[in-house]
């Protein structure tokens, strides 16, 4: 197998599934090396999630991308796995957004509500969303959208249990 970067010999073979799309990136030695891959240890996860994505980019310059503020070069922080500054969030948030994505199978994290108070927790949150568009669909003077969402805040107040009844949050 030949190098995706050039036609020597590939030493390295990664593989990563993204959404059910399989992504291979062949390297030989001499790129795997310019890309801070040790081929004496074993590879890092770091290394996985922070630009070996695919043979597409220009991977040489992504080289040489340092923050302006701190110094850091992407290849310091794609070892570390760590940021110098606050800086550093915006001079590399291509790699930060391609770790988030990979890590949650999201570009945002949702978090987790705890199963004790997962169920009440929802409610909350879905009379809280109603309420948002009972309020906007009023400025609209969309009368009959507002008649059908105080309705389902009601109900939803209504599933709540009843020491939580009383509050109108």
């Amino acid at each position: 197998m030949k190098c995706d970067l050039c036609e020597k010999e590939a030493v390295v073979h990664l593989t990563q599934v993204v959404n059910g799309e399989m992504k291979e990136i062949h390297l030989c030695e001499e790129h795997a090396v310019s890309q801070g891959i040790d081929l004496n240890s074993p590879i890092s996860i770091t290394d996985i999630l922070m630009g070996l994505n695919g043979p597409q980019k220009n991977l040489a310059g992504e080289l040489s991308l340092v923050c302006p503020k701190c110094g850091i070069a992407r290849e310091e922080f794609r070892k570390t796995g760590r940021l110098g500054c606050p800086d550093c969030y915006k001079t590399f948030m291509a790699e930060l957004t391609m770790a988030i994505k990979a890590m949650h199978q999201s570009g945002q994290h949702l978090g987790k509500i705890p199963a004790r108070e997962g169920t009440q927790t929802r409610i909350k949150s879905k009379i809280a969303h109603l309420q948002q568009e009972l309020d906007a669909a009023i400025a609209r003077e969309d009368f009959e959208k507002a008649v059908m969402l105080r309705d389902q805040i009601k109900l939803c107040r209504e599933e709540r249990a009843p020491d939580e009844k009383g509050d109108k949050s």
